[in-house]
């Protein structure tokens, strides 16, 4: 079955910037400007202490030197399992251009002041989804999760600053960054970053090495 476009971008790794991010942006970019549907939107894979691995698709909130952003419930389970095994990775497919980027390393918590400006940036009906909680638990009624909602938007109208206090904002500091485009005749190209330095302030041009690899 067709897989990619028949034009699809080509990729000159000789040319690649020395931070990731600046190839990240650029690709998001691209994808945005092709139509790809939900560019934003990787898969997010974890691992628990009893290493269960599990991945969902979340939606992608910032991207800075700093790393990658996104947010959810600490009590769901990717927040549970990310307070027990920090490493995580992320998965980006873009297929209308033909690209993947693959992210791993260590996913930090961020303080209340993000998780504020997170939470209340969010649409009032995205707020009230969030304060209903129980995320991925089993439901016995959709009349029970109708009520829950009502009752949530009833408490974000009587208090438009409420804040969940289990909402949390992360931030995937890679290690590891690879770039991935697609070749027709199936030679694809793939770059590697990987990181010499685990400072996350450094802003040295060699904290980031390059290599490609095989397809």
């Amino acid at each position: 079955m067709p897989v990619f476009s028949e034009d699809v971008p080509a990729f000159d790794v000789t040319g690649a910037p020395a931070d990731p991010v600046e190839l990240f942006v650029a690709w998001l970019d691209a994808a945005v400007q092709a139509g790809q549907l939900a560019p934003h939107a990787p898969v997010l894979s974890t691992s628990d202490a009893s290493q269960d691995v599990s991945a969902r698709t979340i939606a992608l909130k910032d991207v800075d030197s700093s790393g990658w952003w996104f947010a959810t419930h600490a009590t769901s389970p990717k927040g549970r399992a990310l307070a027990e095994n920090a490493s995580a990775a992320l998965t980006f497919f873009w297929p209308v251009v033909g690209r993947q980027v693959r992210v791993t390393g260590r996913v930090e918590i961020l303080g209340r002041d993000e998780v504020e400006l997170d939470f209340l940036a969010r649409r009032p009906a995205a707020r009230a989804a969030t304060l209903v909680g129980h995320q991925s638990e089993p439901l016995s009624s959709t009349v029970d999760h109708a009520r829950a909602l009502a009752t949530a938007r009833a408490r974000i109208d009587e208090d438009p600053g409420l804040v969940d206090p289990e909402w949390a904002v992360y931030v995937l500091v890679a290690d590891r960054v690879e770039f991935w485009s697609a070749s027709h005749d199936r030679a694809h190209t793939r770059l590697l970053y990987t990181r010499s330095a685990r400072a996350r302030d450094a802003r040295e041009d060699d904290l980031w090495t390059q290599e490609t690899l095989w397809p």
